[in-house]
């Protein structure tokens, strides 16, 4: 069995792998799934996180998010202790999946122009940029994902393999009814490790990493999280 760093740190990486993977294989020029549109992304994600989940429940219990793991020691089922380690390796395992999207996809970010799609591949922006609207949208989104987790938990906080594809449909169902707003990022570590990766690697025609944006996938989600601890602890 996998240690809890190395699960989490693996299970991010296989989801930002698979996740923005299907995101630069729908927008980047000449891939044979370019034009695929939104459908083809919310699904590619909702494999994304069934086979993260699959593959790490057991090492870790699956977070995969930080807000996941702050809300499971908000409510005393998991130690603070063991926070720290668990987000650094959700944001490692996130840059290194960036990463590899773009090894696996480097000719077509070379065919691309487009500085919009090229971070697309990488991390969130919205589709209007309203500071509030944008924030309350993130909120709401991880509000629904963390409520739902919370539900979905085994009683030792671990999702559990088999649970990998509820937890996937409650994904999917996030992206096709909230995604449409800001690309639903409920989950820090996979925009802002990414976002970083975008800022390092030597792409062409990149642009900028749109600094000014970057905390609303950070503090959107935090939020959401913390509301989602405190309705469950009423129920």
């Amino acid at each position: 069995m996998m240690s809890p760093f190395m699960a989490e740190l693996i299970g991010m990486m296989i989801l930002i792998l698979l996740g923005n993977g299907v995101v630069a294989n729908v927008v980047l020029n000449k891939t044979k799934g370019n034009n695929g549109g939104w459908i083809v992304i919310t699904f590619g994600w909702a494999i994304a996180v069934f086979t993260a989940v699959y593959i790490s429940s057991k090492g870790s219990g699956a977070h995969l998010n930080p807000v996941v793991t702050l809300a499971l020691a908000f409510l005393g089922k998991f130690q603070w202790a063991n926070v720290p380690m668990y987000i650094l390796a959700q944001f490692l395992g996130a840059m290194m999946g960036s990463t590899l999207v773009y090894i696996a996809y480097k000719q077509h970010y070379d065919e691309t122009e487009d500085v919009g799609l090229i971070k697309a591949t990488f991390c969130n922006e919205p589709a209007i940029r309203n500071t509030f609207h944008n924030l309350i949208t993130e909120i709401i989104a991880t509000f629904a994902l963390v409520f739902g987790v919370l539900f979905l938990a085994g009683p030792e906080n671990s999702l559990g393999s088999l649970d990998a594809l509820p937890v996937a449909l409650l994904v999917l169902g996030i992206g096709l009814s909230l995604g449409g707003a800001t690309g639903y990022a409920i989950n820090p570590a996979r925009d802002l490790g990414p976002r970083i990766m975008h800022a390092i690697l030597p792409i062409k025609n990149k642009g900028t990493s749109d600094w000014g944006y970057s905390w609303i996938p950070v503090v959107g989600p935090v939020i959401g999280a913390l509301v989602a601890v405190f309705v469950f602890g009423l129920m």
